[in-house]
């Protein structure tokens, strides 16, 4: 199974239940966890693994020959993304609006355009008991996450087989990056807390997987704290709540010190149990 951990914001513990959850499970299974918030991966502050593999990214651009360009300007009018303008006598090249269409490339009469490589990021696996952890980061100024984010999730299809439990650690918010790390998924947790900010963003989330046609349920983190309208309205919109994380200042002593929970706080590992048979379940 794939399944998806995201939020409609950041900061409501999309972290914490990935790492505790991918943790508690590889006790007796073999799990797969893989962070692909790319931009600023954490993951990897929970789970202290040995580093098995690591790989540079790459993704492909264009690259202007002035020499054989006729400059027909074609290549200005097939990209949709700016990445490719024509000025003057002189073609440049966005590296950074670039979504590696080719579509400049293969429609330049003159093969004016070739796609050259260009380093977008790096890949790390680890290795811990049945836990396998990988963690992909952008370099410094690269501004596209999809790219990315696809190809870690390609390693990782190609890499482990059906049978073994994939946890995707996916970005905040509801945008292109959540949308690639989230549209395979077989199931969606969807982490929130009980605040009026976190229902507000909670209603954007579920939008967004109602919009790719994914099943879901909803986490509580931090729950005690503010009201119960993200309960009243999972109830009225028939929307599970698989599990209720408690507020708790211990947690944030252990998290705030890169520890799991689970161990320490018996709590927490109950609602880890819940969600555990709630996904045995959907087999």
């Amino acid at each position: 199974m794939k399944i998806a951990i995201a939020s409609g914001k950041g900061g409501t513990g999309k972290t914490t239940i990935s790492t505790n959850l991918a943790s508690y499970l590889s006790e007796n299974n073999k799990v797969v966890l893989v962070d692909l918030d790319v931009e600023e991966p954490n993951s990897g502050l929970f789970i202290k693994g040995k580093l098995v593999i690591e790989q540079e990214k790459f993704k492909m651009i264009p690259q202007w020959v002035q020499s054989t360009c006729t400059l027909c300007g074609n290549c200005q009018k097939v990209c949709n993304f700016h990445a490719v303008i024509q000025l003057g006598t002189m073609i440049l090249v966005f590296p950074e609006l670039c979504h590696s269409c080719y579509a400049c490339s293969e429609l330049c009469p003159t093969e004016s355009l070739p796609m050259i490589t260009k380093k977008m990021g790096d890949l790390k696996e680890y290795k811990k008991g049945n836990l396998s952890f990988i963690e992909s980061r952008l370099v410094i100024g690269e501004e596209q996450a999809v790219p990315l984010i696809h190809q870690t999730m390609k390693y990782v299809d190609e890499k482990f087989a059906d049978d073994v439990l994939k946890i995707y650690d996916s970005p905040p918010g509801t945008s292109c990056p959540v949308i690639e790390a989230t549209k395979n998924a077989d199931f969606v947790l969807l982490v929130t807390e009980p605040t009026p900010f976190g229902l507000h963003d909670l209603k954007l989330a579920i939008d967004t997987m109602y919009e790719l046609k994914k099943d879901f349920g909803v986490i509580i983190n931090r729950s005690g704290v503010g009201n119960d309208n993200v309960e009243s309205y999972c109830k009225h919109e028939n929307i599970p709540v698989i599990a209720k994380i408690p507020d708790s200042r211990k947690i944030a002593e252990l998290y705030s010190s890169g520890n799991l929970l689970y161990d320490d706080i018996e709590e927490v590992k109950t609602e880890l149990i819940k969600i555990e048979k709630f996904i045995t379940n959907l087999n």
